[in-house]
């Protein structure tokens, strides 16, 4: 499927008598860019990344894919379109990596019915896509963290999405593997929404970003209007150098704590 645009309309989002942990926000990924979310612990990303997927539904406002209200169609519906790769992966499925993989097919299958030679080449591109073809008869509990990710990034390929929503996908990752998992994801042409901690890579990989503070927007826009000094010092009560040019033509920020913060 083509990728989609995905518009947040004011959407926002509490707890059953509890706070408010993201007040009204608006933005737009548009299709085929690679949209991060950024902000310190609590400032409500996976919050917002669990109303984009539909896992919450928002108190106000609407999330709308090409035009359609997510809540106006049906799960399955949703799930066709939209896919999503949380933070945290189970190690403990029995499950072999192609079989893993083909659960991206459930919501294209009706009923309980068996996926057919259509759903096996879909799995198997999505496993050669991410290069995981040798891996498909071992157990998910003996790979690496780095290869989980490629599986559930795999699984989420052979769902088809228009979207692809990813809740920090470098977490507990080294360097490496970081690195490798952002370079896949910018190949994929999907519109991709993912959070990230790491201010240096989400400008690097991202089109655009949506900077949160405590369930607040303080900036959204292309990376390079953005992530200015003044709003990151903002957003996460930090100093901001200027930015560096790396020898690879990279912009780099460097950061440091507030004078009457320092030891």
């Amino acid at each position: 499927m083509k990728p989609a645009s995905l518009n947040a309309e004011n959407i926002s989002w509490a707890p059953r008598g509890g706070p408010v942990l993201l007040h009204e926000t608006s933005f737009q990924a548009r299709a085929g860019r690679v949209l991060s979310v950024v902000g310190a612990n609590g400032a409500g990303k996976s919050t917002l990344l669990r109303l984009l997927y539909r896992y919450y539904r928002p108190i106000s406002g609407a999330v709308r894919i090409d035009g359609d209200d997510l809540w106006q169609i049906s799960p399955r519906k949703a799930a066709q379109r939209i896919a999503a790769v949380l933070q945290e992966q189970p190690t403990d499925f029995a499950l072999t990596v192609r079989q893993i993989v083909a659960l991206g097919r459930t919501p294209h299958r009706a009923g309980f019915a068996m996926g057919g030679a259509r759903d096996g080449e879909i799995v198997d591109a999505a496993l050669a896509r991410l290069n995981l073809l040798d891996f498909a008869p071992r157990m998910f509990g003996t790979l690496s963290g780095g290869e989980r990710q490629r599986v559930m990034v795999a699984r989420a390929l052979a769902q088809q999405p228009q979207v692809l929503i990813l809740d920090e996908p470098t977490n507990h990752l080294d360097i490496r593997h970081q690195l490798e998992v952002l370079e896949m994801i910018r190949t994929l042409g999907l519109t991709i929404i993912t959070s990230l901690h790491d201010l240096n890579l989400a400008a690097s990989y991202s089109d655009d970003v949506l900077v949160l503070k405590n369930g607040h927007t303080l900036g959204f826009g292309p990376v390079a209007e953005v992530l200015s000094e003044s709003l990151i010092s903002r957003a996460f009560d930090i100093g901001t150098r200027n930015q560096v040019l790396h020898p690879s033509g990279q912009p780099h920020l460097t950061f440091h704590l507030p004078d009457g913060d320092r030891a």
